[in-house]
């Protein structure tokens, strides 16, 4: 089963920066997805980023691009996914949920996901 737990949350000004974690464990494959997805008040969930472990490569909603970079990082068999985002925006606030998925990611989408972390709430002030 895997297992996803998002941290890092918190309030900070626009212009800001913020680093999001999610801890992500049960990989019975070398090959996954890992995404994040955002959900703001009264508005759907969208899909910011996805990283595919198969070739490395991560891609991200227009939005967010040259803002926001997702990178992984791991220490024994603790795997890390980070969200860095640069030039927070108001428009940013939203709880913030990682999620993953056995195939391999192409574009950033909300559907073909199959475990979701709790999420983590991202409050930009203007």
């Amino acid at each position: 089963e895997v297992q996803l737990a998002e941290s890092g949350g918190d309030l900070v000004q626009a212009g800001g920066s913020l680093r999001l974690s999610c801890a992500a464990s049960g990989f019975t494959s070398e090959t996954y997805t890992v995404g994040w997805f955002r959900q703001a008040p009264g508005k759907e969930r969208e899909g910011v980023s996805c990283l595919s472990s198969k070739d490395g490569n991560h891609y991200y909603e227009d939005s967010v691009k040259g803002r926001f970079t997702t990178y992984t990082a791991k220490v024994k068999d603790k795997l890390t996914v980070y969200l860095e985002m640069n030039s927070l925006k108001p428009d940013d606030t939203a709880i913030y949920y990682c999620g993953a998925s056995s195939r391999v990611c192409a574009i950033v989408e909300v559907v073909g996901y199959d475990w979701w972390g709790q999420g983590t709430r991202v409050t930009v002030s203007a």
